[in-house]
């Protein structure tokens, strides 16, 4: 069987990925690495944890050793890059931890795959090997009220977090040209959906709707972001997995710009609806906020090279897939209790270590 690393799989981007993968490839062994910090939650997966061709291994990507040893163990054919810290508050209150998971993980995972795939500048690429590399539009910086991020758009990241992604992305074209790494790179917009830890905003916002608190709007609120719908942004994956051409970077976006304020009033509205609540209630719980350091003014993907080349396009609009996403969190509050409560993290406890 062929073998795909996953890394930061049991985090909310990477279980959407690790669930596709699993049912669509009965052929494909997928093993999922995750250090399980505070965003990686193996209740994510329940609905696969026991497949005959899914495994899952705790572990740090900024330990070499430790990749290393995974490596030889498994030979993977592919490597999907997705562990990562990801948060652009906690970025600012702590840069170094960012510096580590997201630029010295990336580069032991890169060490790993040149050796183990014998890479070299003078051989030629790796036949049937990849190494893909998920990453952000925000190494591209901010844009004004016009204009589009391009896949050529040169890197200017504002916020530690953007920088930390811009250096691991530097990294691996890097390897690509100095050694012949064969990868393929994505740079997506901000991604909402179901399994979404509640430090972001729509999981965040849902929860605090539903407990009828305070909603904290930064500045004027008329910061703009593209959203891509979380289980499009997984099959844009396996599209660019599959079928991307190496040395190739791939921005995926929703075609889905939302003013933070409308957003949330959208997000209000479908609430009140939701709970059976008069319209226009959950709307009187927004207040506004002292702005943040570094906070881009605006994002926006252009994602028609994904498209033209590739066929890949969202399958939901906006308003649907933030309605699928609100049903979901409310529908499973067990969920979103034990993630805020921390009780989560007790799971890995109960279903793996008692069984070694």
């Amino acid at each position: 069987m062929k073998k795909i690393l996953v890394t930061g799989g049991a985090g909310f981007i990477g279980s959407h990925v690790v669930r596709l993968f699993v049912t669509k490839y009965s052929n494909h062994h997928i093993v999922n690495v995750d250090k399980l910090t505070y965003a990686g939650n193996l209740e994510n997966l329940k609905d696969i944890e026991n497949a005959s061709n899914y495994s899952f291994v705790k572990g740090d990507i900024t330990d070499a050793a430790f990749v290393d040893k995974l490596f030889d163990e498994h030979d993977f054919a592919a490597v999907v890059h997705l562990a990562a810290e990801s948060h652009v508050d906690r970025s600012i209150s702590n840069p170094l931890d960012f510096v580590l998971t997201n630029v010295v993980g990336t580069v032991n995972l890169l060490n790993a795959a040149k050796k183990i795939w014998h890479c070299s500048k003078d051989k030629p690429l790796p036949q049937n090997k990849i190494f893909y590399h998920v990453s952000t539009d925000e190494v591209y910086g901010s844009l004004g009220e016009t204009g589009y991020f391009l896949e050529t758009t040169p890197y200017d990241p504002q916020s530690p977090y953007s920088a930390s992604k811009a250096s691991s992305d530097h990294f691996v074209r890097a390897y690509f040209n100095t050694f012949n790494l064969p990868v393929v790179l994505s740079n997506c917009s901000n991604n909402y959906g179901s399994h979404q830890f509640p430090e972001k905003l729509i999981p965040l916002f849902i929860k605090n709707i539903r407990d009828k608190k305070s909603l904290p709007v930064y500045g004027d609120g008329k910061y703009t972001r593209d959203w891509l719908f979380v289980e499009d942004h997984a099959t844009a994956i396996d599209t660019i997995l599959h079928n991307g051409k190496l040395g190739e970077t791939y921005n995926i976006g929703g075609f889905n710009e939302w003013q933070n304020i409308n957003l949330i009033k959208l997000l209000c509205k479908v609430m009140d609806k939701k709970l059976g609540r008069a319209e226009g209630e959950s709307e009187q719980l927004i207040t506004y906020i002292k702005d943040r350091p570094g906070h881009d003014r605006r994002y926006a993907i252009d994602a028609s090279k994904l498209n033209q080349s590739l066929g890949w396009k969202p399958s939901v609009t906006f308003e649907e897939g933030l309605e699928r996403t609100v049903e979901w969190y409310l529908e499973n509050e067990t969920w979103l209790n034990n993630v805020t409560s921390g009780n989560y993290q007790k799971y890995y406890a109960a279903q793996y270590e008692t069984a070694e």
